[in-house]
């Protein structure tokens, strides 16, 4: 389910969080990421350089998600101004209730190679990550309450809606820049000669 800042305002998922798995460099975890975890006895854990397949259950399935949802939506490109982080921040405003809370796959139960080929064995029924955890037994009652009065808040439709919108103006900002990028070396060009 996601957090939504770290700024005073504690907003944790419904299960308890232990650990925050790091793959990448010290220069990805800022001062204020840091402070937050500790205070909230949230521990990290980082792999081994070059061992991209170090603690390989949570790193596959955030970055399977990050593959089968956000690629889908933004693609590949970066974005590394304010205006376009603002505009992707849109973007995720309405993606992640949109995800979490409407949008039901299927989990991976099992994974067997079979000579040279891999057979992958999944749930038969699609759930939301909201039903999945509504489904758990580790989560209190109140804490399904709490869930099930999040979800009453959203429209799948608006959000679909939204999303949409705000993909669109992060595209169009990302062309807008790109011409302008485009300009401006045509110009360098013809100052040179």
């Amino acid at each position: 389910m996601g957090f939504h800042s770290t700024d005073g305002d504690k907003i944790l998922p419904p299960i308890p969080l232990f650990r925050s798995g790091q793959r990448h460099g010290s220069e990805f975890i800022n001062c204020a990421l840091q402070k937050w975890c500790a205070g909230n006895t949230i521990q990290f854990t980082r792999s081994r350089p070059y061992r991209k397949n170090d603690n390989c259950c949570g790193k596959c399935r955030v970055e399977q998600k990050n593959g089968s949802c956000v690629r889908n939506f933004v693609g590949y490109d970066r974005f590394c101004d304010s205006a376009e982080q603002d505009a992707l921040a849109a973007v995720y405003r309405a993606l992640c209730p949109l995800l979490n809370y409407f949008i039901p796959t299927t989990k991976l139960i099992s994974k067997t190679r079979v000579g040279s080929k891999i057979k992958k064995v999944y749930d038969k029924k699609a759930l939301t990550p909201c039903q999945r955890l509504l489904a758990s037994a580790e989560l209190s009652g109140q804490a399904k309450r709490d869930l099930l009065g999040r979800r009453g808040l959203y429209n799948p439709v608006e959000l679909q809606q939204q999303a949409h919108n705000a993909v669109a103006a992060l595209m169009a900002l990302k062309k807008t820049k790109e011409l302008e990028g485009t300009a401006s070396l045509a110009t360098a060009a013809l100052h040179a000669v």
